[in-house]
């Protein structure tokens, strides 16, 4: 399965995998989905695994691991991974969800990770996730247009436009009906919407739930070159990594590495899950594939040794009206290339070897990168690479696509860039570093 032939239709495709992917959970299913398209073998962690060459994937709750060997892949052959995550900020429901006062129903959210929490103001939005039955199956539920943080009007806080503070608990509490709580049920709800199943909402058992943005992911401008969707930190990385793999996979020849996506859960909360960057599941696959090529303890930390990451994550462009923000001598902007994450206190895992890498793999694919750096009064955010280079000793290199209102419910990106990214990772995924 070939790249799509341009940028444009790229977007148009990253656009779709968004819409279907209103939730880790999700995301991870239409990634699976679409990789079983392109002739990919799902495996059970629960089965023994046979080893040898082709295409499989696994999934972990809202995880997403899948991996090409080549013919001629041995014991001690590295990995070419690339890391992403399929998670963003948002609000997650919490127990005992159908709440509500003076002829309101509303859902109790707990705050997931760090949105920006006035773009989620004014806005249609819906529930997604999973649902877990007390006979312990699962399924995936997504409603349509469901819930509402109502902004107070400017009427009644004249001030409000020299500064708007929100209460996490008090003023974010979405509005999705009229009623009284006792007589109403958001669980109901949620289990009428899940499809293709008859699901008594008595036996869900536990759920996993967050709101997402209803509004179709959009490309505009005056040359139309932005392009606005929500989850594009990170889903921009994760469905460049899914194009590249499986347009990898129709290519392949005989030799060369091990290629990897790595679309972890939870980076936006730290990463420590089971099926996070700082949990267990990468290192479980790459044991699993080793093994099955035969490797013994020592041939499998050379093969690690071998190995390397694309930490693939969105990053900052310079914003126009706050360019103080930024560093004086880097500015990075939309439709420029590909950032390359750089920061002297490994909050990015780019070293020097890396960037050179980086550097040769963007030149021989001729695509345009830019260095991103931050000022140095602007604490720095972090990425999954630090993790995976601490946890496997694997050489790891930060990247990403620049992007203006990152953690707002709606990201905004240049058309160009995420195709780029792409494009340079089906081309990281054959090149032995």
């Amino acid at each position: 399965m070939p790249l799509p032939s341009s940028a444009a239709d790229h977007i148009q495709d990253l656009g779709a995998f968004v819409s279907a992917s209103p939730s880790s959970f999700h995301a991870a299913h239409e990634g699976g989905r679409r990789l079983a398209e392109a002739g990919f073998t799902r495996l059970d962690e629960l089965e023994p695994w046979e080893g040898g060459p082709g295409s499989f994937y696994i999934i972990r709750d809202g995880a997403l691991i899948a991996w090409v060997v080549p013919e001629g892949a041995g014991p001690a052959t590295g990995f070419n991974i690339l890391g992403a995550h399929t998670d963003s900020p948002s609000f997650k429901l919490k127990p005992k969800p159908t709440t509500g006062a003076h002829g309101w129903l509303q859902a109790g959210v707990e705050v997931y990770g760090g949105p920006l929490l006035n773009s989620w103001l004014d806005r249609e939005l819906r529930l997604a996730g999973r649902l877990v039955m007390l006979d312990g199956t699962e399924h995936l539920t997504a409603t349509g247009p469901l819930l509402r943080f109502p902004q107070l009007a400017i009427h009644l806080d004249r001030a409000v436009n020299e500064g708007l503070a929100l209460d996490k608990q008090r003023h974010m509490n979405p509005v999705w009906g009229l009623g009284n709580p006792s007589d109403s049920d958001l669980l109901g709800v949620l289990a009428g919407s899940v499809a293709g199943a008859s699901v008594d909402p008595a036996q869900i058992g536990g759920y996993d739930v967050v709101i997402a943005d209803t509004q179709d992911p959009a490309v505009f401008g005056g040359k139309g070159e932005f392009f606005a969707s929500g989850r594009l930190d990170n889903l921009s990385a994760t469905h460049a990594g899914l194009a590249a793999l499986a347009a990898h996979a129709g290519s392949r020849a005989d030799g060369g590495p091990i290629a990897v996506l790595a679309a972890f859960d939870h980076e936006e909360i730290g990463s420590n899950s089971r099926s996070g960057a700082c949990g267990p599941i990468l290192e479980d696959v790459l044991v699993r594939i080793s093994d099955g090529l035969g490797a013994t303890v020592s041939q499998r930390r050379q093969a690690l040794a071998a190995s390397f990451c694309l930490s693939a994550d969105a990053g900052h462009a310079v914003h126009p009206n706050y360019p103080e923000r930024h560093d004086p001598a880097n500015h990075p902007v939309l439709n420029g290339g590909p950032l390359l994450k750089i920061n002297a206190n490994q909050r990015y895992a780019t070293d020097a070897f890396g960037a050179a890498f980086w550097a040769r793999l963007c030149g021989e694919a001729g695509v345009p990168y830019q260095e991103f750096v931050s000022n140095n009064v602007v604490p720095c955010g972090s990425t999954i690479g630090p993790l995976t280079a601490t946890r496997l000793g694997i050489r790891t290199v930060d990247v990403g696509v620049p992007l203006l209102s990152m953690h707002s419910a709606r990201e905004l990106c240049g058309v160009e860039d995420p195709y780029r990214l792409a494009v340079v990772t089906e081309l990281f995924f054959g090149t032995a570093v």
